[in-house]
């Protein structure tokens, strides 16, 4: 959400941020309905003043015996009465008009973020570790012969449709461990909090974090009302709603490992095969909560995070800049960590880390108290995949295959495999 105040201060920045998004203006249209808005409530400000003022009046005209000025009086009282309630009501609608139409305009881009119109303007920023050189063909992640017998998309097809898959015995496991190992190093190493968080969510919640009313589309609601959470960025982001924090208690860093869920409504054709692209999936989420100063340094922090997993999974990974065209509504700038999938001979979107700004914050009204006293204002708010244990998965398989179909897994995994650090043919752990 925009402060309206900044775009009647100075609409024309504002429309060539937005500009930069590709964009069309739109303080125009805003500020006359500001305008509109405004004149409204002042003139039912100075209706209910004329009606206080009849009121007052007609006690002494009654009590001076004049009937006709008492009518008179009593008339406007009842004529302005009607004037404020529907000058007020009218107002409301303006207003309800106005929030609406910023809720719709995305968030501005930091002014160090590239211009450019999608994701081959992307900036790379860091690459690591050495693309695997294989003496055989490359296979994806569930043609690979340890894999194939537990990564069942036909059965999940069966109970679900499409875009859905049942993960059964050792690749059932070494997914749980994935987010174990996740959660432990988050919590551990990385000094976030762990939640348990529902996963049905409210509208108002979708509302703060920017996932209503734009892209309703993209999740999935119940018939009682409630939605499917896409992450728990909504729901660790949406526990600060309507609070006013000490600044002392700035940052709040959480972490959550939840089911997800999006209904991919515009992806049709786009990665059908495997389990890249989901209905349902898990993730690692982290959310920071911060005072304004210090969110750019928080977001670096969050990314070093979330590239520190994949260095110690020994997954190759690059990071890429977000450009203007390509970062998602909500946020003010964005990075992506891409790992290497050898099946599909391309690094593929594995992490994003955002920050918002104040963006959500104005929205669920989340606020922080100086620790000088001064006014409170509003916290900044970070979100990042730390990882996606899906795409985790993939990576892990991909990079770790054996010309003999079987897998190598990670060392680090092993302390949740029962010490175990092969995938063998027969799909069980060795």
């Amino acid at each position: 959400m925009h402060d309206i105040k900044a775009i009647r201060e100075n609409p024309e920045a504002f429309d060539a941020a937005l500009a930069r998004r590709g964009d069309a203006p739109v303080t125009g249209e805003i500020l006359e309905l500001d305008e509109a808005r405004r004149g409204m409530i002042n003139a039912a400000e100075t209706a209910q003043a004329e009606q206080n003022k009849a009121s007052k009046l007609v006690g002494a005209a009654k009590a001076s015996g004049d009937e006709a000025e008492f009518e008179r009086l009593r008339a406007l009282v009842s004529e302005k009465k009607a004037e404020v309630a529907q000058m007020q009501a009218k107002a409301k609608e303006l207003d309800a008009q106005l929030t609406d139409k910023l809720a719709r305009i995305p968030n501005l881009p930091a002014d160090d973020v590239p211009q450019g119109a999608d994701e081959n303007d992307n900036v790379e920023v860091n690459r690591w570790g050495d693309v695997p050189t294989l003496d055989f063909t490359a296979k994806e992640h569930f043609e690979i012969a340890s894999v194939a017998a537990s990564m069942d998309f036909e059965t999940a097809s069966k109970t679900s449709g499409a875009r859905f898959v049942m993960l059964k015995g050792a690749v059932a496991r070494i997914h749980r461990a994935l987010a174990q190992f996740m959660v432990d190093t988050h919590v551990d190493d990385n000094g976030l909090t762990e939640y348990v968080t529902p996963v049905l969510v409210r509208d108002e919640a979708m509302y703060g974090t920017d996932k209503l009313p734009k892209f309703g589309d993209d999740s999935y609601q119940t018939t009682n009302g409630w939605w499917l959470i896409p992450t728990s960025e909504v729901t660790l982001t949406y526990s600060v709603s309507g609070d006013v924090l000490e600044e002392s208690a700035l940052p709040r860093r959480m972490t959550a490992h939840t089911l997800c869920f999006r209904s991919e409504a515009g992806s049709a054709g786009r990665d059908t095969s495997g389990m890249l692209r989901q209905h349902q999936f898990e993730k690692v989420e982290m959310v920071s909560i911060t005072h304004p100063d210090t969110s750019d340094d928080e977001q670096k922090r969050m990314l070093r995070c979330a590239e520190d997993l994949l260095e110690r999974l020994h997954v190759p990974y690059r990071t890429v800049l977000l450009c203007t065209g390509d970062m998602g509504f909500g946020a003010k700038r964005t990075y992506d960590i891409e790992a290497w999938l050898p099946g599909q001979n391309a690094y593929r979107e594995i992490s994003s880390v955002s920050t918002t700004g104040a963006f959500q914050a104005r929205r669920m009204n989340a606020r922080f108290k100086p620790a000088d006293g001064g006014k409170p204002q509003f916290v900044h708010t970070l979100n990042g995949s730390g990882l996606a244990v899906g795409r985790c998965l993939i990576a892990v398989l991909e990079n770790g295959q054996q010309a003999d179909g079987s897998v190598k897994l990670p060392q680090v995994l092993a302390p949740y495999l029962g010490g175990k650090t092969v995938l063998g043919v027969d799909g069980a752990l060795s």
